[in-house]
């Protein structure tokens, strides 16, 4: 999967709310819930309104559904109803070892074809949401080739530590987790996502939120509420200052290496390779979102 920014969940049993989210053309992934933004007593009705929508023609927003947890017969029924044409990916919630992952890949292996999927074209984001999912993290993140971003679930992470419900500074108490998410992404070469930022009319504290994300090392961002997904683009994408100051990078690079030089100063800081391959990216990005 090209590299997203946001993620928006949907609940799965509003056909209102799926439907709108469709047409969506600032949200790069839509992903359709099934676990706990449905009720219980919903969740066979959201399943068909999932399939109808996976089953609409291509455009919008990326599908991904999130599923109930792994192993049960919710996640059964679930995968039964959803596995269609149109399906780009899977989030699984409260994961806590690799062997969640492969059960879901045990399972696609088996159904794909069948269902008129391309195999292996089904995409997997696992989410940390406890204590000991955080320290499987990383063997969670490489558990199979399908993992295509790990999710941070900040609420129940902090339900699972036993935090205060109200939000520090910029979510200060949750940094050493968000931190430890994005290494594990990293090591497997997948995407981080963020979580969501709970404060809907709190579009400040929203904005400071997904800049410490950025910071961290995330790449895209969870929300909730459409009203988000501008903040959450804007953040995650390079701005033009970003992509101006990596052009100058890479220009004074090639200059130096063409002159044999391993490095140069650029208004006082030594620039290396490494440097150069981050100023890279930032412009790699730049195209990406120009041709979207």
């Amino acid at each position: 999967m090209d590299l997203q920014r946001s993620f928006m969940f949907v609940p799965g049993n509003s056909e209102k709310m799926t439907s709108k989210a469709l047409g969506m053309t600032n949200l790069d992934v839509a992903m359709f819930d099934l676990e706990d933004g449905t009720p219980f007593a919903l969740k066979d009705a959201a399943r068909e309104i999932v399939r109808d929508v996976l089953s609409q023609p291509a455009g919008g927003p990326i599908r991904f559904v999130r599923i109930n947890a792994v192993g049960t017969d919710y996640m059964d029924a679930d995968l039964s109803a959803i596995l269609v044409p149109g399906l780009a990916g899977l989030v699984l919630p409260k994961l806590e070892t690799r062997d969640d992952v492969r059960l879901v890949e045990h399972y696609l292996d088996q159904h794909e074809r069948a269902a008129g999927l391309e195999p292996g074209s089904v995409g997997l984001i696992p989410t940390i949401e406890s204590a000991r999912g955080l320290l499987a993290a990383p063997s969670i993140a490489a558990a199979s080739p399908r993992v295509v971003a790990m999710m941070f679930g900040a609420e129940d992470f902090s339900l699972d530590l036993g935090l205060p419900p109200n939000r520090e500074a910029e979510a200060r108490e949750l940094i050493y987790a968000r931190s430890a998410i994005v290494v594990a992404a990293a090591s497997a070469h997948v995407q981080s996502v963020d979580g969501v930022y709970p404060d809907i009319h709190d579009v400040e504290g929203m904005r400071r939120d997904a800049l410490q994300a950025r910071r961290l090392g995330f790449t895209c961002k969870s929300t909730f509420h459409p009203g988000q997904i501008d903040v959450i683009n804007e953040v995650f994408s390079p701005t033009d200052d970003d992509v101006a100051y990596a052009e100058k990078v890479v220009a004074a690079f090639t200059a130096a290496e063409a002159a044999g030089q391993g490095a140069v100063a650029l208004g006082g800081q030594l620039i290396d390779r490494p440097i150069v391959e981050r100023a890279r990216r930032v412009l790699d990005l730049r195209k990406t979102l120009t041709r979207s």
